[in-house]
């Protein structure tokens, strides 16, 4: 049979994803459609797990937590939070996601910037910090230390869900797919028909990158204004055009970096990179 490629989306995370399949002689046109509903499947079990607006999820039940207290999570969250953790210390602090409590003080309802009192600002300040909590790998364990903790997995989850897709169409044999969410990440398996790699477009529509086995993660100010906090200042990161890219070996850790790259300095960026050459790159528009 001749190849092509399928297309397949669903509306979850907040956002879109959409899944293109390449077709084989082992992969036909149902087949992909099935491994797609399999994969749409474990999108929605992920997002009832790490979301913190779903209630009674291990995300909304850690924020309930108090000092002190210990909440047992699953593997898929506990991996989130010990890349999170990670990552938190290789960025030098700038990325974290416990920063809700910024996102409540300088935003109002509707999304508009205001100053908040250097009293309330303090008083976040207790509450954020990703040495605030702690983990027990072989327990599955949370534990806080602050009071009002707010943990937030929208810089990791949705990567984080495209890597296990990922898993789940290698489960099902599939080797060649493209798998996007809501434009921020990609995930690059295997090539396209005919090609050597995917060919995906930059934020600026005029650059182009080839991808194979590897993720992509963009981050910047298009869509939401000024939504990045500085967890280093507690204030919001201010708007820029430039939007930052980086390249992983995974998902979760792509979207992670695009986060804190925005944040970084280009010199703590370029060292976090040589740190781990050949797996990470960062890339600026």
């Amino acid at each position: 049979m001749s190849t092509g490629m399928r297309h397949f989306e669903v509306n979850a995370m907040a956002t879109s994803f959409e899944v293109i399949i390449v077709e084989t002689s082992e992969v036909d046109a149902l087949y992909a459609a099935q491994a797609a509903e399999a994969v749409f499947a474990e999108i929605h079990r992920l997002e009832d797990e790490l979301s913190r607006f779903r209630p009674g999820s291990d995300i909304w039940q850690l924020n309930q937590l108090r000092a002190g207290q210990s909440h047992r999570v699953s593997l898929a969250t506990y991996d989130c939070l010990s890349l999170a953790k990670t990552m938190h210390a290789e960025s030098g602090g700038a990325f974290d996601i416990t920063v809700g409590p910024l996102m409540q003080l300088w935003r109002t309802e509707d999304g508009s910037l205001r100053e908040p009192s250097e009293e309330r600002l303090h008083l976040a300040k207790l509450s954020i910090g990703s040495d605030l909590f702690e983990l027990d790998e072989e327990d599955l364990c949370v534990t806080v230390k602050a009071d009002h903790m707010v943990f937030d997995l929208g810089a990791v989850g949705k990567g984080y869900a495209l890597d296990q897709a990922a898993v789940t169409l290698n489960d099902w044999g599939i080797e060649h797919a493209l798998l996007n969410a809501g434009d921020s990440t990609l995930l690059a398996m295997g090539k396209p028909p005919d090609e050597e790699a995917w060919t995906v477009t930059l934020a600026d529509g005029a650059q182009a990158l080839a991808l194979k086995d590897r993720a992509l993660s963009g981050s910047g100010f298009m869509v939401k204004g000024a939504h990045i906090m500085n967890p280093r200042t507690l204030r919001p990161l201010a708007i820029q055009e430039q939007r930052s890219y980086a390249l992983a070996p995974s998902a979760a850790l792509s979207d992670a970096l695009s986060t804190a790259f925005m944040i970084m300095d280009r010199e703590e960026v370029l060292s976090l990179c040589q740190k781990y050459a050949g797996q990470v790159e960062a890339l600026w528009v």
